[in-house]
């Protein structure tokens, strides 16, 4: 009776503290967002639409709304266009160096955007590689640095759910007479479409929500919601223009989570799966070369070109010599540079920040995958966890900006506080929390629903009770993913930039931040700083992730 009594204490406080943590830091202040967006405002008040008819009634309005779904529609049909290739050839091929390879395609996925932007305007600006083309501020460059990252999330979705897929119905159509591509059409393509619909309603979130990316290559021509929501907070301290817009987001990601809902339920049907088996891939044939050469092309043009250009540029002065003056002047920062110190301050700031954040988001995390990965016997409790599980991943929808925004309008002496946590940076750490939250739950859950239920049921025959089966049967279980999930936490909350451009506080810069700062600073000599600080970002995320990688154990993978 005791056991019995602590364990539903222990399964309280495991559902309790996270959606405690979500109710105050997340749902409260992008509530209140909307209260402000309706005339509200945080204490509440009367309705006032005008501000609405006011904010929608512009032309600039309509045409960031455009520019927010072009850039995210277009990217989304690139992701999926060069992920499939990178799916196939990293799950259904098999060849050396190729788990290698899918950790080294995991890294563009959590580099940060400020590097990303800095990377592809390094390319395309003045004094880029590719210059000529005069695409610079251009929608195509948007598009090809937002498939930067999402055609990572395409391979690795669609990609874990082809290497389990029944191969047999293909064979036999092959039998039966019809050619490769037709029998993939046929049979391969309906099966993956479920997948498919996940991955891409994944990445038109991710683009439709960037900041980073957007601010840099896009400007004032191909501004988003996100960049057009920080210029009227930033510029003009319009913050009910600035909540209107965000209503406006809510209703783009709503509709894109219901659109990709009815496309999954349409396009599922009764596919056989399998566990993933290394020995069932097979060796790349010469009828694969097509696949490859995309699949190659991918990783060379679109991933390693860019990168390799803002290393190239980073060890150039502004006389266009090979030099580490950029690297200098990021230990030593000129006064005219704006810093607000040596830049290893902003590391270890930002180094600081991200191991709370991920501290944070790791015990909540792993609370939350234990919860969600229970399959109780009620109905009424299983739809309870359904319901707990899309909450937790609104922080995945909602964009970094938004909540940055959000937690200024509410964290101004919270709930009596005496202090107003505005002036600190506590917020900070929160807020990446907030962020790297979904991808922790993404990569424990699957492990701890893979588990076989007779081992647990095995246990409690044994006299186990709920804490000893934790203990001895699924915290093993978890082993190296709680590693990924770990590095994936820690890499998101070092490259966070949305929501930290809100809440930095002077003489507190995070380092991308700074990057942000030095990149559209006129002073001579910053982009140059600007490109070192952003290869020095890039290469503490990068490491940071390709260290988990090797952490991960063999089948754990996360479920973007």
């Amino acid at each position: 009776m005791r056991r019995s009594a602590w364990g539903v204490a222990g399964w309280t406080a495991a559902v309790a503290l996270p959606l405690a943590f979500l109710i105050v830091f997340f749902l409260w202040p992008v509530v209140a967002l909307v209260a402000t967006g309706f005339g509200g405002g945080v204490t509440g008040g009367g309705v006032d639409l005008g501000g609405i008819a006011e904010v929608f009634g512009s032309q600039r309005t309509w045409r960031v709304i455009g520019n927010t779904l072009s850039q995210a529609g277009l990217a989304t049909v690139v992701s999926v266009l060069l992920g499939v290739p990178a799916a196939y050839a990293l799950y259904r091929l098999r060849f050396p160096g190729q788990t290698l390879l899918r950790g080294i395609l995991t890294v563009p996925f959590v580099l940060p955007t400020v590097v990303v932007g800095v990377a592809f305007s390094a390319l395309f600006g003045p004094g880029g590689l590719l210059e000529f083309l005069g695409l610079d501020r251009s929608l195509a460059v948007v598009v090809l640095a937002l498939a930067f990252p999402n055609v990572a999330v395409v391979a690795r979705t669609v990609g874990g759910f082809w290497a389990r897929l029944d191969d047999s119905s293909e064979q036999a159509a092959r039998v039966l007479g019809a050619g490769r591509l037709r029998a993939w059409l046929m049979i391969v393509l309906p099966a993956l479409a479920p997948a498919l619909a996940s991955a891409a309603a994944l990445v038109f979130l991710f683009c439709s929500t960037s900041f980073g990316t957007v601010l840099i290559l896009g400007g004032s021509r191909q501004a988003n919601v996100e960049t057009e929501i920080y210029r009227l907070t930033v510029q003009f301290l319009d913050l009910r223009g600035a909540a209107v817009l965000s209503l406006a987001q809510f209703a783009i990601v709503g509709a894109t989570l219901v659109v990709s809902s009815r496309l999954r339920r349409a396009g599922e049907r009764a596919v056989e799966l399998r566990e993933e088996r290394r020995d069932l891939a097979k060796r790349p044939e010469l009828r694969d070369a097509p696949v490859l050469v995309v699949f190659a092309a991918t990783v060379l043009l679109l991933h390693a070109l860019p990168l390799a250009v803002l290393v190239a540029r980073s060890l150039r002065d502004t006389a266009g010599a090979w030099s580490l003056a950029n690297y200098v002047a990021l230990v030593d920062p000129p006064e005219t540079l704006p810093l607000d110190g040596p830049v290893i301050g902003a590391i270890w700031l930002s180094l600081r920040f991200a191991v709370l954040a991920a501290l944070i988001a790791m015990t909540l995390g792993a609370l939350l995958a234990l919860v969600l990965s229970r399959r109780p016997g009620s109905r009424a409790l299983r739809r309870g966890i359904d319901l707990f599980d899309g909450v937790v991943m609104l922080p995945l929808g909602v964009s970094a900006v938004t909540l940055g925004f959000g937690l200024l309008l509410t964290m101004h002496r919270p709930f009596g506080i005496g202090f107003d946590l505005r002036t600190s940076t506590v917020l900070i750490p929160i807020a990446q929390a907030l962020v790297a939250l979904p991808l922790v739950v993404r990569v424990l859950l699957p492990v701890l629903r893979g588990i076989d239920p007779a081992l647990r049921e095995a246990a409690a025959t044994l006299g186990a009770d709920a804490f000893d089966v934790l203990r001895r049967v699924e915290l093993p279980m978890l082993g190296r993913s709680a590693g990924l999930a770990l590095g994936f936490a820690f890499a998101a909350s070092l490259g966070e930039f949305g929501a930290t451009s809100f809440l930095v506080r002077p003489g507190a810069q995070t380092l991308p931040v700074a990057v942000a700062e030095l990149i559209g600073h006129q002073a001579p000599g910053s982009y140059g700083a600007g490109l070192a600080g952003a290869v020095v970002l890039g290469t503490l995320t990068a490491g940071i992730m390709l260290l988990a990688e090797r952490m991960r154990a063999d089948g754990a993978r996360a479920e973007f």
